[in-house]
């Protein structure tokens, strides 16, 4: 049987996973794989660090000792963010190396670049574990639904904020506290800014779109919102509506144009993706053939990402061994246009502090008929001599009017303050 040797960009949590992997996976690669594997250099920023478990003769901080050497055939990168690992892939793809990758921040802004010079080398350039940690997604996508026209594509993708929103859901934390727990679990990083402001589901999301829609959707496009914003009071409500408060990611292929944010929601109970709880992740995909089909599973983590790795190293290695690499590469054969967020429709959740006096639920139902926002449900509860808590449920209405509304609302004396915006979904 034929070795197949691999070179390692980075040796964090999942480039350790990776090389744990690889080696427990030894004795059954060459029927798994149709050749053994064997890591020849794993590329490192600090030489002196000591690592538990890795041989130091395979170490290197020399980019041009992998790129050069003519025996490593593929390339597994998972140092991250943006450079130098673009760079190393482009040289490593044009050297005639397949490149695995599980960098979400390159990928959602330069994956054609990535793709269109892998189609040209003739080599593979994989990237499942970018989008859900262990959840197959790109694959189904590119593959197994090929045959359908794809419409919806909705997602939990981010483990840090469902792990939150759960805790303040079941256990009745506030949002700090439930941040505080996440990091104390090694959940959220210290600087926990791309999980709940959205970032990191936003990036996730654009590559969703532009393999689901097969046209080119990158992070610019993505409306992001985060969850510091939600409070115990809108979790109350949500139960009280029989419903919970997701982060979600929504991609939608209209006749308009695609359709791309990430921000809370409220959800049905009865929706299967307002059951994902905890870390778990999970991706909800809408096509004609298919009708309704839900990926669940861990979206993170050394091990189950490795095992998205993994799987498109065993790929690589298998179009090595029968001569096809760079079989699939970019699908995006479409340009469609990506509609304004101001044109999307939602529903909207908005909760209220007014003043407790005559007029108030007539003043506000004037400014939404003037905006065109429909009302379909009103709840005042709390109320005390000189103020009131009132919730507005509304039908779907453009985003764009619903934010000329609020600021129409906020002119109106009696109105003290708009405590939560929350779309439905």
């Amino acid at each position: 049987m034929n070795t197949i040797k691999v070179a390692i960009l980075g040796l964090g949590t999942v480039g350790t996973g990776v090389y744990k992997l690889i080696r427990k996976r030894a004795d059954v690669m060459e029927r798994t794989a149709g050749a053994k594997l064997e890591v020849k250099k794993i590329l490192v920023r600090n030489m002196q660090k000591k690592r538990e478990g890795v041989e130091q003769e395979l170490l290197t901080d020399n980019w041009k000792e992998i790129l050069e050497d003519d025996e490593i055939s593929v390339v597994i990168e998972v140092m991250g963010g943006v450079e130098p690992a673009k760079t190393m892939i482009l040289e490593a793809l044009e050297a005639g190396k397949n490149v695995v990758s599980a960098n979400k921040d390159l990928i959602a802004e330069e994956g054609h670049v990535l793709l269109d010079t892998a189609q040209k080398n003739q080599v593979d350039f994989l990237f499942e574990a970018a989008v859900a940690g262990g959840i197959p997604i790109i694959r189904p996508l590119k593959q197994c639904l090929a045959a359908n026209d794809i419409s919806e594509v909705v997602g939990i993708v981010n483990g840090t904020t469902n792990y939150i929103l759960t805790k303040m859901t079941e256990e009745g934390m506030d949002f700090a506290d439930a941040l505080k727990k996440a990091q104390e679990l090694g959940f959220a990083e210290a600087d926990p800014t791309a999980d709940v402001e959205g970032l990191d589901a936003g990036r996730k999301v654009a590559i969703m779109a532009s393999i689901a829609f097969h046209s080119r959707v990158v992070f610019f496009n993505v409306h992001t919102e985060g969850i510091t914003k939600i409070t115990a009071r809108d979790i109350a409500y949500a139960k009280e509506f029989d419903s919970v408060i997701k982060l979600l990611g929504v991609a939608h292929n209209t006749e308009n144009g695609i359709e791309v944010g990430v921000y809370p929601m409220m959800i049905r109970k009865d929706h299967p993706l307002a059951s994902v709880r905890d870390s778990f992740n999970a991706v909800f995909v809408h096509g004609d053939a298919v009708d309704d089909a839900m990926f669940y599973g861990r979206g993170a983590g050394e091990f189950p990402t490795a095992s998205a790795v993994m799987g498109d190293v065993i790929d690589v290695v298998r179009n090595i061994g029968y001569g096809c690499t760079g079989r699939i590469s970019c699908t995006c054969y479409k340009d469609l246009p990506i509609k304004e967020f101001g044109q999307v429709k939602n529903k909207f959740f908005i909760r209220m502090q007014v003043a407790n006096e005559p007029g108030v639920l007539a003043a506000i139902a004037e400014v939404f008929g003037d905006h065109k926002v429909s009302i379909t449900r009103v709840v005042q509860e709390h109320s005390a001599p000189e103020a009131a808590e009132l919730v507005i449920v509304t039908e779907r209405v453009k985003e764009c009017n619903m934010q000329k509304a609020l600021k129409a609302l906020m002119e109106i004396p009696s109105i003290q303050e708009i405590s939560s915006i929350i779309r439905e979904y």
